[in-house]
């Protein structure tokens, strides 16, 4: 079966005045239809910049430098402006962390997402009304017909979410890619929409890259994780074996920093020391600094990824035992 994404070697960096930033670097990974894969990093690792390069929307001074992104086997790295445009919002949707990244303030909910299938299609006007109810009414919004007329301030954030996941589904996209969308909501509304996304996802046979900085979150939705540093994956495998036997030591330190896994009482795990500059990122392992076991080859060449079964990951000094101590 073909994937419906299949990302090989993708290089993003963005050239600055004070150097290159080079936000992702030799990045792969593939998603077939209906499946979830969770990208997982911290803050500025290179997850969101990955998404945009999907997408095509990384601005100047950024451009892909070099890799393939295939999408149903067609070759997007280079297509042109209008071969992208009428696959945004059609075939490959985004959900924003902000949805008012993708809302318009001065226009009726209703309009935008008349608007949005206009844009790819023929439709009548009682069709794409008619298809502007049901998707609301598909991510729980009660009362439809009155939210259509409704402006986005009138709307609590959770639902303005709800909304933006509503458009980016409307036209039934082959990818979609959620950008952190639940970080900003509580926790109730949180667990909703994952509900919500993982239901329309399967039913619609969507391949589902979510990107968040949160384990916990993917832990329930994701059938693969992909877990990225400093602008590399340095581990993916299925979520079951990710999460019970981490093979790479920082996929290990983000799993022992989870709150639910700190005895009560005491004091929270964390990972030692900042994630290194993208503007310069050492030689080989970007993370032997903050390591306890990494030794001098670790800082010799670029490390490669080691297959195991469906695992990958990069480190010449893997954990054997997920017990294994290694902050």
């Amino acid at each position: 079966m073909t994937p419906t994404l299949d990302i090989a070697g993708l290089s993003t960096h963005f050239f600055t005045r004070d150097g290159i930033a080079k936000a992702v670097d030799g990045v792969s990974f593939s998603i077939a239809p209906g499946e979830v894969l969770g990208l997982v990093g911290e803050s500025g690792s290179g997850k969101s910049v990955t998404g945009f390069s999907i997408m095509g929307l990384v601005d100047q001074p950024g451009r892909i430098v070099a890799g393939a992104i295939r999408f149903k086997g067609e070759d997007m790295v280079g297509a042109d402006a209008q071969r992208l445009r009428s696959l945004r919002g059609n075939r490959i949707a985004m959900v924003f962390q902000d949805p008012m990244m993708t809302l318009n303030p001065v226009l009726r909910i209703g309009e935008q997402m008349t608007e949005a299938i206009a844009a790819h299609s023929k439709a009548t006007k009682s069709e794409t009304e008619a298809r502007a109810r049901d998707a609301l009414g598909a991510v729980g919004i009660a009362s439809p017909e009155e939210r259509l007329a409704a402006y986005p301030h009138h709307l609590s954030g959770g639902m303005r979410q709800r909304v933006a996941i509503a458009i980016a589904l409307i036209n039934a996209p082959d990818l979609l890619i959620a950008d952190e969308p639940t970080t900003a909501l509580d926790v109730t509304i949180q667990g909703q929409i994952l509900s919500v996304v993982q239901r329309l996802v399967a039913r619609s046979h969507t391949a589902l890259l979510w990107i968040t900085h949160d384990l916990s979150v993917v832990a329930g939705l994701a059938d693969r994780i992909a877990v990225m540093y400093a602008g590399r994956i340095v581990e993916q495998a299925a979520v079951d074996d990710l999460l019970t036997r981490p093979r790479h030591p920082y996929t290990a330190g983000l799993l022992a920093s989870l709150p639910e896994r700190a005895a009560h009482g005491g004091r929270l795990a964390s990972i030692p020391g900042m994630a290194p500059s993208l503007l310069h990122r050492p030689q080989g392992c970007a993370f032997r600094s903050r390591c306890g076991l990494a030794r001098p080859e670790c800082g010799n060449a670029m490390i490669a990824d080691r297959q195991e079964g469906d695992r990958r990951f990069a480190c010449l000094h893997p954990l054997a035992d997920p017990a294994r101590q290694v902050m």
